[in-house]
């Protein structure tokens, strides 16, 4: 790729909006692991509560909460049974009020998770499917089809489950239905109007209730294309580069917008700008843009930036596409290095590219915990200075590592169970939060009880461990939020920065191979000033100049040159 030198107008042009969540940075609760409040092992909605200073300490701007929902708990919450109550694992309706106030007072806001592409089979529409005749009203809340009187036992598609298996079981009667997820998840029929209207419903239900948007699970996976094709690709091959993920007719069909355009309109009505974000695992990068235009979703995952290796030139043809896609929209570039699904990055960036994002996948082998860690400290650095919106998960700010080695028989994820072990699943991001070392299940609950074991290393990485210790993770993250929002990073233009040109001018060509290679540099300019921003992914050190003062930098003894696989925020005349 060519690289660009520092501009006279802008790459990516400043914002003048005062939208909240253009520059928002937002933290991600998985509620089961974050704080359990009665003791029961599971982390629950008082917990979070509770937990709501440290997050306003941290710096963040507002909290997005996975599922509680009343659930079978088949996928940790995202099997939904009742869309408008609360899982008595996680509290009430009362406890989610209370939630919402408090964040408020503390100037956070809420964003709760929705889940429109399937429910749990134990949802009353799909009981009430179940109990009606095929080709009944009832069923069509839900995708069904009649199995072949000639070969009753083969699929209506060869469609496979994201889980593993076919996308495809059979009710007690015969007929088959669509999953493509687990089996207990059904996908709805979103060609239903009563569906979709029973949808608005349900986000009418909680932004009465205050809060103050929504994150949409699967949001590229509503519609399938007409007639149920069978799909003619493999999974290696759709998941191959350049590969347009609508190519699959079950993801990314253009019938998701019209559903999407009139959830923001229902949004529209209420004050204080409600937001909705889009979990939507969708290539190229204009089709994911497509999601953020005006009237459909305010954000959309950069899971491309997320899935980027560790290699300079990737990263930063990721950063420009994803701007330069963006921006003919109108939206913001929404960063995100890791998710509930997701290895976590301090062990993920220490992997081969084969074995990179995910556990739905081949189980991983263990990597260099310095290198992981070093390469997580340098990457939250680098995406907390760019312009736009950016996502944290729990831990990620404590530098919590992928916890590889569960036990079989500790291990809960679906995608575990339906492959034999073949794929780990994504247990290991899900470990309940360490917040005293000392203290029972390192604090999560006092009983000392957790949904899944906590590895002896996590209380080293307790947040009493680090609050306060100079050169933390935990410490760093609340100097970048600090110095994000003094700077106005989220909303300042962006150009990126050619070191080696720059290198070349100072001091002749001998020098701008070992000063530019394998960095990535771009500058944030605002009122408050430019921001020079410098990863280093390459083999030698980056010698700062003399006239640069350095704000922020991911390994805390840097001074005069950044080292490699470290990121550093500099003040530039």
């Amino acid at each position: 790729m060519t690289q660009l030198s520092p501009a006279r107008s802008s790459f990516h042009p400043a914002v003048e909006s005062d939208e909240w969540w253009r520059s928002a940075v937002i933290y991600q609760v998985y509620p089961r692991s974050f704080a359990d409040a009665d003791g029961d092992g599971i982390g629950d909605l008082p917990g979070i509560t509770a937990k709501l200073p440290y997050l306003r300490d941290l710096g963040v701007d507002a909290v997005w909460i996975s599922p509680f929902y009343p659930s079978p708990q088949s996928d940790a919450g995202y099997d939904v049974s009742d869309y408008c109550d609360v899982d008595p694992l996680f509290g009430t309706l009362a406890d989610v009020e209370a939630l919402v106030s408090r964040a408020h007072d503390l100037g956070l806001r809420v964003i709760v998770d929705l889940v429109p592409n399937h429910t749990s089979d134990r949802h009353e529409w799909f009981q009430r499917a179940l109990a009606a005749p095929p080709n009944s009203p009832e069923r069509d809340w839900y995708i069904f089809r009649d199995a072949d009187p000639a070969d009753p036992e083969r699929t209506p598609n060869n469609w496979e489950s994201v889980f593993g298996g076919p996308a495809w079981s059979k009710t007690p009667d015969g007929q088959w239905y669509l999953h493509l997820f687990d089996s207990s998840q059904p996908d709805l029929n979103w060609e239903n109007p009563r569906v979709r209207e029973a949808f608005k419903g349900v986000l009418r239900f909680w932004l009465d209730r205050g809060v103050d948007g929504f994150r949409v699970d699967v949001a590229h996976g509503l519609v399938k294309a007409a007639g149920l094709p069978d799909i003619d690709r493999t999974t290696e091959e759709l998941q191959g580069e350049g590969m347009t993920t609508s190519a699959a007719p079950f993801w990314d069909q253009d019938g998701v917008h019209e559903i999407y355009l009139s959830w923001r309109a229902v949004l529209d009505e209420y004050p204080e700008d409600r937001v909705m974000v889009a979990e939507a695992w969708v290539e190229p990068y204009e089709r994911i843009a497509r999601y953020v235009r005006q009237g459909e979703f305010h954000q959309a995952f950069n899971f491309s930036f997320l899935e980027a290796p560790w290699d300079a030139a990737v990263l930063r043809e990721c950063i420009e596409e994803s701007f330069r896609a963006n921006d003919l929209v109108g939206a913001p570039t929404t960063w995100v290095l890791s998710n509930h699904d997701v290895i976590r990055p301090a062990t993920r960036l220490a992997l081969a590219p084969e074995h990179f994002t995910s556990q739905l996948g081949a189980p991983v082998p263990a990597p260099n915990p310095e290198l992981g860690a070093r390469r997580a400290r340098a990457a939250t650095t680098a995406m907390l200075a760019l312009p736009g919106s950016a996502y944290l998960y729990q831990g990620e700010e404590l530098g919590l590592v992928e916890v590889l080695d569960l036990a079989e028989e500790t291990r809960q994820d679906p995608t575990f169970h339906r492959t034999n072990g073949e794929r780990l699943g994504r247990d290991g991001c899900r470990v309940p939060m360490p917040w005293q070392r000392d203290a029972p299940a390192y604090g999560f609950s006092e009983s000392g009880a957790a949904w899944l074991p906590q590895p002896t290393l996590y209380g080293d990485l307790a947040v009493d461990q680090q609050e306060g210790e100079d050169g933390s993770p935990l410490e760093l993250v609340r100097t970048l939020l600090a110095l994000r929002r003094e700077r106005a990073l989220g909303t300042g233009s962006f150009d990126f920065v050619d070191l080696a040109a720059a290198a070349e001018a100072r001091a002749g060509a001998d020098n701008k191979a070992s000063a530019g290679s394998g960095i990535v540099a771009f500058d944030v300019t605002t009122a408050a000033g430019t921001t020079r921003v410098v990863l280093n992914l390459g083999p030698q050190a980056w010698p700062i100049p003399a006239d640069a003062r350095i704000l922020a930098a991911s390994d805390p003894s840097v001074t005069d040159s950044v080292p490699t696989d470290c990121a550093v925020w500099l003040a530039i005349a």
